[in-house]
């Protein structure tokens, strides 16, 4: 991915210098955010093709920085932190960061996941339609990013949108666990599948009726999960 340019949010001086030495030798360009406030300023003049996020900010969390972001952009995102527990994780990927890596690391493993990230993205979007999809009182137009539910406009984070556009330009198919992840998560993701019944609770509780009793997103046991055309209870 030479030429492309990169984002850096990082206060550490040590991992920034670092950062900007391995990335510039790797063909990047590399602009540094050293707070989060600055970070959304950048974001906006410089449109970067991938992010490097670091959780523990100056003024504003990397956590409410990729919120921010992720209200206006698909951008690739990788989140850095010094915790790796599996909850800081699960919060990281479910507010739309793509990939996450804990400190100290190496940057040539850092530029393996960054270019990873940025094919699987490229991946994604020429994988499914951009046609808007719609059934029963359900419609995701891919070209708007909008989801309308009931008639009704559904603010739906990245992740639970790429999840549903997965389900419904699959309508009526089981698709399994190992494939959504793959679609939307990638093929190399390595962390809990836990984080996919996250999603998949969430979006029931905006796609459904009644999320106790499903009738569009089918649990498949054994196998994974369907839109179901037919909308029949479960």
């Amino acid at each position: 991915m030479a030429e492309a340019t990169v984002l850096v949010v990082e206060d550490e001086e040590a991992f920034v210098e670092a950062l900007e030495i391995g990335l510039a030798r790797e063909g990047f360009r590399v602009q540094v955010a050293r707070d989060g406030v600055l970070a959304l300023e950048l974001f906006d003049a410089l449109r970067p093709d991938i992010v490097i996020l670091d959780v523990m900010l100056p003024k504003i969390t990397g956590i409410d920085v990729c919120r921010e972001l992720r209200k206006k952009s698909a951008v690739p995102i990788i989140m850095v932190t010094a915790k790796s527990s599996e909850i800081d994780t699960v919060v990281g990927l479910e507010v739309g960061a793509d990939d996450y890596v804990t400190k100290p690391y190496r940057v040539r493993e850092l530029v393996a996941r960054m270019r990873a990230v940025m094919r699987r993205t490229e991946h994604r979007e020429d994988d499914l339609t951009q046609d808007a999809l719609v059934e029963g009182d359900v419609t995701l137009d891919p070209e708007k990013h909008e989801v309308r539910i009931r008639g009704e406009v559904a603010a739906l984070p990245l992740k639970e949108f790429e999840l549903l556009h997965v389900l419904l330009a699959n309508a009526g198919r089981v698709m399994t666990r190992d494939q959504l992840i793959d679609r939307v998560w990638g093929s190399d993701y390595v962390g809990d599948t836990k984080t996919l019944d996250v999603h998949i609770k969430r979006l029931r509780a905006k796609v459904e009726p009644d999320p106790s009793t499903p009738e569009r997103i089918i649990t498949i046991r054994g196998l994974g999960y369907k839109f179901d055309t037919a909308l029949t209870p479960t």
